[in-house]
């Protein structure tokens, strides 16, 4: 007998072998319920955050056309739940691939035109950020500076307003950088009041779905958001809606949009194809992001807890941490409680504890928190995201977790610098940290 074999003896086995294995793991990742993600690190950013079971499994969808019959209702379905979470009956959603960035771009190419005015209202380093993305574009801009931790008072919008027209008036609902939350009702009433004819942004990337908006009902023309932070899915699509105001504005520009790629004259027949049950293309959509997106925004519009419950739960888990650390004696960067956000905290580090002493201990005890992001006191705070399903999904007990470890790292970090301390000094009495960090 001969010990050579032929390809096709080989290749044969072979394949039955891995059709044999394909089959087999195919089943096991045909259900949600078969599925569960890998154990981690809690994290606990402020985006991105934790995803469910059920949105990582909707992501992991098989490799489809854009213009798939099959495909084409699901970003259908999206373009409307996203109307529903930001309350909102005829604004225009653009789901697009990229960061939350990409919606200063939409905004200052669509409905900015060079040489025209806006206001930034700055609570922290994402007004920065607004302020040279609309420069880029041409923007003529002015910024409104709060102090670190407090929002721009409407006294100091109303002013502003009164001396100068502004095409646009750009605020940051939550700037992640600080906590701080902007008061938007309160923010477009003034608008209205003094400038009826200026459009109003509201940058929403880490306030939607976390923070409550009414986007008819408060009048505001555009949200802008991402899919990383309260929404709930992996990051990479970029979201905004714009109100029909905002859309009867860009309609009558004078010149050409100011971006290719953010361009609502490609996107717009886009969006209304795919509404409207049929294909159309530009771009290639994200389509296993937009699948994870269908399954999270499901959840959020379509069962229990409803929207008005998903805020409620939000603001609860933020009164737990914001408690727990005061009982342990940490400050909150915010300066008042009416402006400290609910889908993140951010807390000034205890004298003498640095990052070193706390960030790094938190991530052995299992938890991710995020450093300092505010360029002027970025080395002196840390900041604890609690937004998506570690607010909602109280039987996770992510919230507890967080509090917990917490504690102990602050006592463990308070009795290593009184150790480094007696060896150095001789014996020292506990500063009071250990203690609160102990109840």
């Amino acid at each position: 007998m001969s010990l050579l074999l032929s390809v096709s003896q080989i290749r044969g086995p072979i394949l039955t072998q891995l059709r044999s294995s394909t089959s087999i793991f195919t089943r096991k990742m045909s259900s949600i319920e078969q599925f569960k993600q890998s154990p981690h690190k809690l994290l606990v950013i402020p985006g991105p955050i934790e995803v469910s079971d059920e949105v990582l499994f909707a992501n992991a969808h098989p490799s489809m056309s854009h213009v798939s019959p099959d495909f084409i209702p699901v970003l259908g379905d999206c373009i409307r739940m996203t109307r529903t979470v930001v309350d909102t009956a005829k604004g225009q959603p653009f789901l697009i691939a990229g960061s939350g960035t990409l919606g200063w771009d939409q905004i200052a190419a669509n409905l900015v035109e060079p040489g025209e005015n806006a206001l930034v209202l700055h609570s922290g380093y994402f007004g920065d950020s607004f302020a040279e993305c609309l420069e880029t574009y041409g923007a003529n801009v002015d910024q409104l500076k709060a102090e670190i931790g407090a929002a721009v008072s409407q006294e100091a919008i109303a002013e502003a307003l009164g001396k100068k027209k502004y095409k646009l008036l750009t605020f940051t609902h939550v700037d992640t950088s600080t906590a701080v939350l902007s008061d938007a009702k309160a923010i477009v009433e003034t608008v209205r009041r003094v400038s009826p004819e200026t459009l109003v942004a509201l940058d929403g990337v880490c306030s939607v779905a976390s923070e409550e908006i009414h986007m008819d009902q408060w009048d505001v023309d555009v949200i802008i958001t991402a899919s990383q932070k309260g929404l709930g899915t992996p990051p990479g699509l970029s979201i905004l809606v714009a109100s029909v105001r905002a859309m009867q504005v860009f309609s009558s520009r004078k010149s050409r949009p100011t971006s290719y790629y953010g361009s609502w004259k490609k996107w717009l027949p886009v969006m209304q194809a795919y509404e409207s049950g049929k294909p159309s293309y530009f771009a290639t959509p994200p389509v296993n992001l937009i699948y994870a997106f269908h399954a999270s925004l499901s959840k959020i519009t379509k069962s229990s807890p409803s929207l008005a419950e998903r805020y409620e739960l939000h603001r609860d888990a933020s009164r737990k941490v914001k408690a727990a650390a005061q009982e342990l004696g940490l400050k909150q960067l915010p300066l008042d409680p009416a402006f400290a956000a609910n889908g993140m905290t951010a807390l000034w580090y205890p004298d003498g504890l640095s990052a070193g002493d706390i960030l790094p201990r938190l991530v052995k005890k299992g938890i991710v928190v995020a450093g300092g992001l505010h360029v002027d006191v970025k080395d002196k705070y840390f900041r604890i995201g609690h937004m998506g399903i570690t607010a909602v999904e109280k039987s996770r007990g992510d919230v507890d977790a967080v509090v917990k470890a917490l504690g102990e790292t602050l006592a463990e970090a308070a009795a290593e610098k009184l150790k480094q301390a007696n060896l150095r000094f001789g014996p020292l009495k506990d500063n009071g940290l250990m203690m609160k960090a102990r109840l």
